[in-house]
């Protein structure tokens, strides 16, 4: 029987894993946001054929508004099924700063997730620590670069549980 390449050792393993984010309000920034639209665009066109995916890891759409600005906006996020509940992880790359749609959801923790053409109403709460320690070791097996970020920054990277609401 074959083993399948480890995910850490494909070409986007090997960008993700020595990648930085951008500095807000940089040239770098700015070309990243319009590749993050363009992939939100190409994600919803194809109902997440196209976009749905980054290093073999499922992708999701999530919904935030501004909680300064009060703009709505959408990140397109790495995600981890865990049971009925998606976790998604503010790793920002390893920044020493959450991302602001972490703020954004901590402000307002209602909102709403595009998982393929699937929208889904969901209530955000940031992992307890028992949660953390039993959702951290599948979140690195599902995407490696996330021990890299880690190592990156004093934070510890908070993880957010999306729980369906309503269903």
């Amino acid at each position: 029987m074959m083993s399948a390449m480890p995910r850490a050792k494909g070409l986007y393993g090997k960008l993700t894993s020595l990648s930085r984010p951008p500095k807000p309000g940089s040239a770098a920034f700015k070309a990243w946001s319009r590749i993050t639209d363009l992939n939100t665009a190409l994600y919803r066109a194809s109902g997440g054929r196209i976009g749905g995916s980054f290093d073999r890891a499922p992708v999701l759409l999530l919904h935030h508004v501004g909680r300064k600005s009060g703009q709505e906006r959408v990140a397109p996020l790495l995600y981890l099924p865990d049971g009925e509940d998606l976790v998604i992880v503010a790793s920002y790359g390893g920044a020493p700063k959450n991302p602001s749609w972490f703020h954004n959801l901590r402000a307002r923790p209602e909102t709403v997730v595009e998982v393929g053409r699937e929208r889904r109403a969901v209530t955000a709460h940031v992992a307890t620590e028992q949660e953390r320690a039993r959702l951290w070791p599948a979140l690195l097996e599902l995407y490696p670069a996330y021990a890299d970020y880690q190592q990156r920054t004093e934070r510890t990277i908070p993880l957010v549980v999306l729980r369906s609401r309503g269903a």
